[in-house]
């Protein structure tokens, strides 16, 4: 059995906390975006069909940024997407805030959880050379 998997979860890949973090804040996020189209296309900021497919494809964005978390692609399609939520706020001046938000929870995702995976990694390691 390989190192990175476990007993508990059938087989499965454990994924590492930067993995899971970055996923939490991608699907949460295309929701918000998804929310923030209806605002754009409510507030007459654009016409429903840019607005749409403009929502729609921030959000395919980071729905695929969130499942490829664990390589880098999953990285860079989710800085783009941040940039493209942070971009929204000349649509509707609110999404600036939004967008802030959302790239703070980015790179506390990426950072404080790289932090503990190699935490944990090293934690292993040294239990296993212990036992050894």
């Amino acid at each position: 059995m390989s190192s990175r998997m476990s007993r508990h979860s059938g087989g499965r890949r454990d994924r590492g906390v930067r993995e899971s973090l970055m996923a939490i804040v991608l699907g949460f996020e295309a929701i918000v975006v998804g929310l923030g189209a209806l605002t754009v296309f409510g507030l007459k900021a654009l016409e429903p069909v840019p607005a749409f497919v403009g929502g729609g494809l921030v959000i395919v964005v980071l729905v695929a940024a969130a499942l490829f978390a664990r390589y880098t692609a999953g990285i860079v399609l989710g800085w783009i997407a941040q940039a493209a939520v942070m971009a929204s706020g000349f649509l509707v001046g609110a999404m600036f805030a939004v967008g802030l938000v959302f790239v703070g929870m980015w790179i506390f995702a990426l950072v404080r959880g790289a932090r503990i995976d190699q935490s944990r990694n090293q934690e292993r390691i040294n239990a296993e050379e212990k036992d050894a």
